[in-house]
């Protein structure tokens, strides 16, 4: 295997599919987690996770997410699994709220298929919810959800059979970058490495204290009850849904896999957290938060709670990635795309995380997802 030795920090969903994705051009790459794979300790655990092409957060992300799709559909053939299940997703809300409105924004400016109804014919269609008159749903036909453990493993395997080094429960301590290379000290070993990208999540800040990145790390639930009858929220007949109400954003999934439904509150509680010692035990307060919304606007779903775990989001301040090259470094690639909806993007993300490491740049348009807008931000508020 030829080419320049890349470390990759990190081996969530981004890390794994930047690893991914060097392996197969046939670049030397190591990958290295602090913990073992498929942890439950950052933002990538866990069965499921929502796939769709428009975002209510932010209108312009509908070319990745067709770069994306089409990236998931080449990981199941390799794979020779199903990873991507096609539900339809419901976004659903008051016809004038942030959500509903900020769907359709997103839908319009790339003429993605869609349908809108009103609350009855939503209804109708799904009749285990109960919604107010004043309330629409968008349907995005090519939602639905990843199958996301399975993913993170089909990527890790996929890039380990094409030559890729992994390391696990080893934690990098330091990431000192040289002009024409990078040192990485880790609590086993001493790495010199021509480039690394470093996607350590709630981490990051640690590792890179010089860019003093303005991240924050914030609590997350996810829970699961259990209807008395889940023949209604069964896959074929119950879609992926967003809920905006006078509870907050509630995210939810069929039945999956004997768990009732899944559920959670998109920002949960707002609490910042340290990610090596933040409370990982479920909460009366959590559960009623995830459950408030269940009671009025699903409430044959309202069942007892089968399970609940947390996990971390890691947050800027516009609630958007980073993905870029550190200043006087163009070869230690800063990669956070971890704002509560990353996991989906994360073939894409590893696609671009590949092309800079290895070439400096990205067909991509990555202009938003600079860090340079976080200088311009405080250049703005001084001024």
């Amino acid at each position: 295997m030829s080419g320049p030795q890349i470390a990759v920090i990190g081996l969530g969903a981004t890390g794994s599919a930047a690893l991914f994705h060097l392996a197969r051009r046939g670049v030397h790459a190591v990958g290295i987690e602090r913990f073992e794979l498929g942890h439950d300790r950052g933002s990538s655990h866990g069965q499921t996770r929502i796939i769709r092409l428009a975002h209510f957060e932010n209108a312009s992300y509908g070319p990745m997410m067709r770069r994306a799709y089409a990236l998931w559909r080449e990981l199941e053939a390799i794979a020779g699994a199903k990873l991507i299940f096609t539900t339809g997703i419901a976004e659903i809300g008051p016809a004038h709220g942030t959500l509903v409105r900020g769907i359709i924004a997103g839908i319009s400016r790339h003429g993605l298929p869609h349908e809108i109804l009103d609350a009855q014919s939503l209804m109708r269609r799904y009749p285990s919810f109960k919604l107010p008159q004043d309330f629409a749903a968008v349907i995005q036909p090519d939602g639905g959800y990843i199958a996301a453990a399975a993913a993170l493993e089909a990527t890790l395997c996929i890039a380990a059979a094409a030559g890729a080094v992994i390391r696990t429960r080893e934690k990098v301590v330091a990431v000192e970058p040289r002009p024409n290379g990078v040192h990485i000290r880790t609590d086993r070993a001493e790495i010199e490495a021509d480039g690394a990208i470093v996607a350590a999540g709630p981490w990051m800040r640690d590792l890179l204290p010089e860019l003093r990145l303005p991240l924050r790390v914030t609590r997350q639930v996810a829970a699961w009850f259990q209807p008395d009858d889940t023949a209604p929220f069964s896959a074929d007949r119950f879609p992926v849904f967003i809920l905006e109400s006078e509870h907050g954003l509630h995210y939810g999934f069929p039945a999956y896999a004997q768990m009732g439904i899944k559920i959670a509150k998109h920002h949960h509680r707002q609490e910042i957290v340290d990610p090596d010692t933040h409370d990982r035990t479920i909460s009366v307060a959590d559960e009623a938060a995830i459950r408030a919304p269940l009671a009025e606007y699903l409430p044959d779903a309202n069942g007892r709670l089968v399970s609940a775990q947390t996990c971390l989001y890691t947050m800027t301040p516009d609630e958007t990635f980073i993905i870029d090259c550190m200043p006087r470094f163009p070869h230690v690639i800063v990669a956070s795309p971890c704002c509560g909806h990353g996991f989906k993007f994360s073939p894409v993300v590893g696609e671009i995380l590949a092309d800079l490491v290895t070439r400096g740049t990205t067909d991509h348009d990555i202009r938003q997802f600079r860090l340079q807008r976080f200088a311009d931000e405080a250049k703005g508020q001084i001024a």
